[in-house]
């Protein structure tokens, strides 16, 4: 039994000015390195009284990553990372959905430079709310930890005190604001 809202029906497009593609990293294996993506898009398509029929797919845009440092951020555009220039786009589609708890789960395809892996997508539901202008609009928050190295992102270097400059797992932090389709 579904535990969605009967108003999340039907095909939800991000905001980009009000949503968040972004993710969290350990540096030094003591703190925690923190960064997102300016250009993205994407949408979701809910059967709130059928979940397992949803679906959604995102789009980003490699070149507008940006972890409040230009250096770094030019690195990770390198074939150190992400080599930008062979491959711009990140994207995820989903292919299957399901619920767990109050949670909606996505389980898709996740491809960054070229090679798609399998990832599941944990969703919590924020609410729904009519902006001023009588758009309806939902919240939803994502999150899924992957390791960087299935796609390749091997790039690092070991410390003196032990262990690497970069962490292993990378925590994907998606805070979408999206926009009922009319």
């Amino acid at each position: 039994m579904s535990t969605l809202p009967a108003e999340l029906t039907g095909t939800w497009d991000i905001d980009t000015t009000h949503s968040l593609v972004g993710f969290t990293v350990k540096h030094l294996v003591v703190a925690t390195v923190r960064g997102h993506f300016g250009t993205f898009s994407g949408s979701a398509t809910i059967d709130a009284a059928n979940p397992e029929n949803s679906s959604a797919s995102l789009e980003i845009d490699v070149t507008s990553i940006t972890t409040a440092n230009e250096t770094r951020d030019g690195h990770l555009q390198t074939g150190d990372f992400f080599e930008a220039e062979t491959h711009p786009k990140i994207t995820f589609q989903s292919t299957s959905a399901k619920v767990d708890g109050d949670d909606l789960v996505l389980v898709g395809d996740l491809t960054i430079k070229g090679i798609s892996k399998q990832v599941e997508i944990t969703w919590e539901f924020g609410g729904i709310a009519k902006d001023p202008w009588g758009n309806t609009k939902a919240g939803f928050e994502g999150t899924a930890t992957i390791e960087r190295k299935d796609w390749g992102l091997e790039y690092n270097a070991p410390l003196e005190s032990g262990g690497f400059l970069i962490g292993d797992k990378v925590k994907l932090v998606l805070e979408i604001e999206a926009g009922l389709r009319a």
